[in-house]
């Protein structure tokens, strides 16, 4: 059974959708003007903004653009030991955003010129044969897991490890090594591979315009420089990184409160593309390129312009409605309440159900750890 013979996989609470716009102050509305900058970023983000850079056409001052991409062969840093590849039109693609403390991202990400960096945010985007629909399995970096042994994209080998937080594979072993640990969680193949740090996020919010969002609760959170009260706001770029970062402003204070309130700020961000009139604005079509290909870090299969464009090509058709965002099922960890364990048979209805094509079953999400963010941001 196609996704589109399907009910609309889900969790209660869907979004409802507004379109945005430019910069506005906490809790000021504003009336669409011309979009600016930015979009994309950790975590499935990627994916939205993406559609936003294959919404341009044709690569446009293709050479220079092409020249931003960063890319890893995921490929040959895994080889053949990998789940098989779905032959049914079906795509997943992993999603990170990192949290790099070198270069720009220093003074957002905190720490150190090191070079070092985190995986801040992941999901896995499961697009439906078709592409009509998706669903976004969101993993929370406080996971205990055991992470494979791996190989990174240089070719240096990382032994296994046993009982450490899932966001350690990707300051391990980077792109490559949060694949392997992925695919060995899910067995699940990864098509593609999306990577979006903080300041390319940052701009791309910025280049946008803006993204609009309603709070239903004040957050303020020092930690993360966000202070919004209850009401709708267009967010910038800071206040976007900071919306997604926060964690001891919402819910119980857990990594989970924070994915609620990513996943509700991609689907405003969705809608948001969904009303970007690039086509009347060529000046403006080139800034929002050239920063997404500047921010973006991809597989070797997705990295020129053209492969891009293609690529983002078959996702335009998926609504924000049509979006089934869940986070992976978990429960907290009775020896650390910082930390979280997976429900192993509720997690394998999910990678079941994307194995197979098909919509996340409701019972796989009932009754798992949530954050109790749930609500607390609607696009």
């Amino acid at each position: 059974m196609s996704a589109e013979s399907t009910p609309d996989p889900g969790i209660p609470g869907e979004t409802s959708t507004t379109s945005p716009r430019r910069r506005a102050a906490k809790g000021r509305r504003r009336k669409p003007p011309t979009t600016r900058r930015r979009a994309l970023s950790v975590t499935a983000w990627t994916a939205a903004g993406i559609v936003v850079l294959g919404g341009t056409g044709a690569g446009y001052l293709y050479f220079k653009l092409n020249g931003n991409l960063k890319t890893v062969d995921i490929n040959q840093a895994l080889g053949g030991d990998r789940p098989g590849k779905a032959d049914n039109g079906s795509e997943n693609i992993l999603v990170l955003g990192s949290d790099s403390r070198s270069g720009g991202n220093k003074k957002l990400g905190g720490g150190t010129d090191d070079g070092s960096a985190r995986s801040d945010t992941a999901m896995i985007v499961h697009v439906y044969a078709g592409h009509k629909k998706a669903s976004v399995v969101s993993i929370p970096r406080d996971t205990l897991i055991d992470r494979p042994e791996c190989t990174d994209a240089k070719g240096g080998t990382h032994p296994a490890a046993h009982g450490v937080m899932f966001n350690e594979s990707y300051s391990t072993g980077g792109a490559a090594c949060a694949v392997r640990t992925v695919e060995s969680l899910t067995g699940v193949r990864m098509d593609h591979y999306l990577e979006v740090d903080f300041s390319g996020f940052q701009k791309l919010i910025d280049e946008l315009g803006g993204v609009q969002v309603t709070t239903t609760k004040a957050i303020h959170d020092p930690d993360s420089h966000l202070n919004l009260d209850p009401g709708t706001h267009t967010l910038t770029g800071q206040q976007a990184l900071g919306l997604v970062r926060t964690r001891h402003g919402v819910g119980d204070g857990s990594d989970l409160g924070r994915i609620q309130l990513q996943q509700a700020f991609v689907k405003a961000l969705v809608n948001q593309v969904k009303h970007v009139g690039l086509f009347t604005n060529p000046k403006k079509l080139y800034d929002l390129a050239d920063t997404a290909t500047g921010a973006v870090t991809t597989d070797s299969d997705l990295g020129s312009v053209n492969s891009l464009i293609s690529f983002a090509g078959g996702l335009k058709g998926i609504s924000a409605s049509h979006m089934n965002m869940v986070t992976m099922p978990v429960r907290y960890d009775p020896t650390n309440p910082n930390r979280v364990v997976i429900e192993k048979s509720k997690a394998e209805q999910v990678w079941t159900a994307l194995k197979n094509d098909k919509p996340i079953p409701r019972t796989a999400v009932e009754g798992t750890a949530t954050g109790k963010a749930k609500g607390v941001v609607s696009s």
